[in-house]
């Protein structure tokens, strides 16, 4: 028999299934392709690493405008209806990129997708995602969160890799372009599937918020509000924290080409370690999210940190040679799980931070204005570093700035970490 109370635990499971779903469904289409077949997507659409990167870059110069105008927007209208909007347009966005564009073309693409997957769905996914937790179980919302969307997003890039190979030779090597093409194109349709699937979920199982709130009708953030959030210096170093990590994780997208042009890896073979890093995530993440809720949130990320900078240390150092792959695996599967780990708990914090659970989309706006600019430079940086620097020695460089980035959210997390022990005395 359905009580009324397994009835509410099985609406929430699918209440977090929704949102673990279209966490990373949104993103597939836009990231995913090029962090998995990003040899591939270059030889294709016959473009340089730093070509991607400028183009890459346009979808971080919106999304940081998104990002500020999206936070005010997901306190003001119900996330639900915010998420399946965003999810249909990024759809509408993959058509085009499946059948091939001009560079140009590919810029405006990439801008297009900087609109519907930052103003309409980030901040929205944020908010719904703090409300799922309450108020003592933030670090297990957000942990569940990147954890499913890592595990998702882990799945997908199995099947995916193997999809593409099928469309190759078995010596990959002899692929001709059109097969690559074919293969290529076949990805993204399959990531397109993928996210309108989850507009699907989300509408049918993500409530609305009174729905959520138990029928309270919750007053809708006015813009004058915005400036208590603005004046509050911790949600600022959050954010500093924030640009550390993600600089991190989009470092990640750096290791399908690090292994090709380094170690000698094939476009399979580069692939599959791509994907390794996925399945490293939904571990980490959902790991991270209860110790957080154990030990503290500001005390995990700090051993995220720690353990981010050893690991870029010895790939800019060049340790790792043809000879001893064994250590990328290792340096992989470390970094990528400190990577994860910060993931599923800088948006934890905003408690520590001080911020009403009223302003968090606003509050999410700011963070991410300013988390997310690596989304700008770091693709013109990463293509510079390895077209200008070819072979291992771009790479070893591009990872000695990551770990610089590492070392100073280690510092930015110990600041915030002694302000809000004043702020709460």
């Amino acid at each position: 028999m359905v009580t009324p109370q397994s009835t509410s635990k099985l609406s929430r499971a699918l209440f977090m299934m929704a949102l673990m779903i279209a966490g990373e469904a949104i993103f597939l289409l836009p990231f995913t392709v090029a962090r998995i077949f990003r040899p591939t997507l270059l030889e294709v659409y016959g473009i340089s690493n730093l070509q991607l990167g400028a183009a890459m870059s346009a979808y971080g110069v919106v999304a940081v405008v998104a990002y500020f105008f999206g936070g005010p927007l997901a306190d003001r209208f119900q996330a639900r209806r915010l998420m399946v909007a965003a999810l249909i347009s990024t759809v509408l966005g993959g058509v085009v990129f499946a059948n091939g564009t001009s560079l140009t073309g590919l810029r405006i693409l990439f801008a297009f997708w900087g609109l519907t997957t930052i103003l309409l769905f980030w901040a929205a996914l944020i908010r719904a995602t703090r409300v799922w937790g309450g108020s003592g179980s933030q670090g297990k919302a957000f942990g569940l969160l990147d954890g499913g969307r890592g595990l998702l997003g882990a799945v997908i890039a199995s099947i995916s890799a193997v999809i593409f190979a099928s469309f190759l030779p078995s010596d990959a090597a002899l692929a001709t372009s059109e097969e690559k093409a074919s293969a290529l194109q076949a990805v993204i349709w399959i990531f397109a599937g993928v996210t309108l699937g989850a507009a699907l979920l989300v509408w049918f199982f993500v409530p609305e918020e009174e729905e959520v709130k138990g029928g309270e009708t919750q007053d809708k953030i006015q813009w004058s509000m915005i400036r208590p959030v603005l004046g509050n210096n911790l949600v600022w170093l959050q954010g500093l924290i924030v640009i550390c990590a993600y600089v991190g994780y989009k470092g990640v997208d750096d290791l399908s080409l690090y292994s090709k042009d380094a170690l000698g890896f094939d476009d399979v073979e580069a692939a599959e370690l791509g994907t390794l890093a996925f399945w490293v995530r939904p571990f980490a993440a959902v790991g991270a999210g209860f110790v957080g809720d154990r030990v503290g949130h500001t005390r995990a990320i700090v051993s995220c940190f720690i353990i981010m900078l050893l690991g870029y240390l010895v790939v800019a150092f060049g340790f790792i040679q043809p000879s001893t792959t064994w250590m990328l695996f290792v340096v992989v599967i470390s970094t990528c799980t400190a990577v994860f780990g910060v993931r599923g708990l800088y948006f934890a914090i905003f408690k520590d931070a001080g911020v009403s659970q009223a302003l968090t989309g606003t509050a999410v706006g700011v963070v991410s204005v300013v988390g997310y600019t690596p989304d700008i430079f770091m693709g013109p940086l990463m293509g510079y570093c390895t077209d200008t620097y070819p072979g291992a020695t771009g790479h070893e460089y591009l990872f000695g700035i990551l770990a610089a980035f590492a070392a100073l959210g280690l510092i930015a997390t110990i600041v915030f970490t002694r302000l809000s022990r004043q702020r709460a005395l």
